[in-house]
């Protein structure tokens, strides 16, 4: 009886072991889960119940993998609350939002500036203008400030033309057809359009094509004085041309600010031709005095040898008269027949 009694003993031994290890291994377990979660709570749990709070519905595994594929997470959940308030747009796979917190990552992995955008949109949005996510972000990642894009199609941007930053001239010179220069500043008063901001052309098209606009119509004028009594005639021409066809930008308006009569450029033309012609004329005057001295010069010389000759001449007449003498061939006349 005693070996069963052993046996019985050393059963519930084990038992009792096998018992307290797994008891052991569920408390660490447990331990181990509890640390895990308060480092996670530490970490994350303000900025999820953040999110909460505000209906942005951010998960919480999604801020785990947020900071393993080196994404901000403070930055997305910022730029998902500013969402979620602003309730901007119904497309995407968040319904709330209308921007889900993948397209915020992607946006971000991409290098752009993601609450630059949320702000441009929500900007738009509070205009009532039509920008969804996706092209906003695409503007974005063009290298266009998306903001200062939307600030200036709601306020619209005043450029100066020329511009005195990159002109060397404070202002446009432009001749009407009477020869006169006008001396003119213009404003032009222009907003971002939006459809063509990605490949639009910038700024400075728009101050170029509106300076040969307003050089172009002043040249067509027959007089300065048609110019100087309606100035709003320039601003009319100008913008009939749509000089902000394939631009970022719409021109609202032209202003002339500053219109000053230049020097007479026509005159000054014609003085200056006439000056021209006076020394052409004296030029061709100088050669034909100076062609007729040559001739006197060569007449004078042809009269000197002339008379050479007539002296050669009436050298050879004694010589003649000898010779007749001499050889008998010389009679006197008779006085009277």
């Amino acid at each position: 009886m005693a070996a069963p009694h052993f046996f019985l003993l050393a059963a519930e031994a084990g038992k009792a072991d096998s018992s307290n290890a797994v008891m052991v291994v569920a408390i660490a377990l447990v331990t181990l889960i509890a640390f895990v979660s308060a480092i996670i709570l530490m970490l994350y749990g303000k900025l999820w119940f953040r999110a909460y709070m505000s209906g942005a519905h951010v998960r919480m595994l999604s801020l785990i993998g947020m900071t393993f594929r080196q994404v901000n997470p403070r930055v997305i959940v910022a730029a998902k609350i500013m969402a979620v308030q602003a309730g901007v747009g119904n497309v995407g796979s968040d319904a709330q939002s209308g921007i889900s917190t993948d397209l915020l990552e992607a946006h971000y992995l991409a290098r752009g500036n993601v609450p630059n955008v949320i702000s441009a949109i929500i900007a738009a949005h509070r205009a009532g203008m039509d920008l969804d996510f996706d092209r906003a972000a695409a503007i974005d990642l063009a290298g266009r400030d998306v903001l200062d894009a939307v600030r200036t199609s709601v306020y619209p941007k005043v450029i100066d033309c020329p511009d005195p930053q990159k002109s060397r001239k404070p202002t446009l010179s432009a001749i009407a057809r009477n020869g006169v220069e006008l001396r003119i500043r213009a404003r032009v008063t222009v907003r971002t359009n939006l459809a063509q901001l990605i490949g639009g052309a910038t700024e400075d098209t728009v101050v170029a094509r509106v300076g040969e606009g307003i050089i172009t119509s002043i040249g067509s004028a027959d007089s300065h004085l048609d110019v100087l009594e309606n100035p709003d005639r320039i601003s009319k021409a100008v913008l009939a041309r749509g000089l902000d066809a394939q631009t970022a930008f719409e021109i609202v308006s032209i202003d002339i600010a500053d219109i000053d009569v230049g020097e007479n450029i026509g005159a000054r033309l014609q003085a200056d031709q006439a000056e021209a012609d006076t020394r052409v004329a004296q030029a061709t005057a100088e050669q034909r005095r100076a062609e007729a001295v040559a001739q006197e010069q060569a007449m004078k010389a042809l009269i000197a040898e002339n008379r050479a000759q007539v002296v050669l001449a009436e050298a050879e007449v004694p010589r003649a008269m000898a010779n007749a003498f001499r050889e008998g061939n010389f009679h006197a006349q008779p006085t009277g027949s």
